[in-house]
């Protein structure tokens, strides 16, 4: 097994925990990039912990595609564990899904589902992919739509104020109400993360 994450504090405790003798996994490396995990000596593993948010601007469905490809089970954690965080990882491969709030018996319990190529969506899961296959639409104005397209590609908030010949506290204005929106649908895109991510998703922008 091996583990991703980018906040050593937490990557040190997962290691710490599910490398116990107790829990009848062996943890064979844990790194806090994509990369490492890939050159890794032990690289493809069978299953791989990874950290839905790392700030590397790989789309996780890349890193899912790879992963599948190598063999690999993969069992996503976040901290954010909206519909569409959750929803987006599973579509795009993930054996599993579990939030950074659940327990370590949890995940240790989830990663030998994986492994035994038997893992289910918890309940918590699986009323977040009922939650967003039925969710509405935002109904953004297009304003508000175009602020989140522009911030979302990468430009600042004074790029995007340019782009759109207006102030940056009216875009400011437009992407907290979009944002707003899509909180009200069970969608988070509070941080520029979530959002690009959203955006890749949807396909308003295209993964560099």
């Amino acid at each position: 097994m091996a583990l991703v994450d980018d906040h050593r504090l937490v990557l040190d405790g997962l290691e710490a925990r599910l490398g116990a003798p107790r829990t009848g996994l062996q943890v064979v490396a844990a790194v806090s990039s994509w990369g490492a995990l890939v050159s890794h000596p032990e690289f493809p593993v069978d299953v791989v912990i990874l950290d839905l948010n790392l700030e590397d601007n790989i789309p996780v469905s890349t890193k899912l595609r790879v992963l599948t490809a190598a063999g690999s089970k993969t069992v996503v954690i976040s901290r954010h564990a909206d519909s569409g965080s959750i929803y987006g990882a599973i579509q795009a491969g993930a054996a599993a899904f579990v939030g950074k709030t659940e327990s370590a018996d949890a995940l240790i319990a989830t990663v030998h589902a994986a492994a035994d190529g038997r893992a289910e969506p918890s309940d918590a899961v699986r009323k977040a992919l009922d939650d967003f296959e039925s969710s509405v639409e935002p109904n953004l104005g297009k304003q508000e739509q175009r602020a989140l397209v522009l911030y979302a590609s990468g430009r600042s908030i004074k790029e995007v104020a340019s782009d759109m010949s207006t102030t940056e506290e009216t875009i400011k204005s437009y992407i907290k109400r979009g944002r707003r929106k899509y909180r009200a649908i069970g969608v988070d895109l509070g941080t520029k993360v979530l959002l690009r991510r959203h955006a890749i998703r949807e396909g308003w922008i295209t993964p560099e």
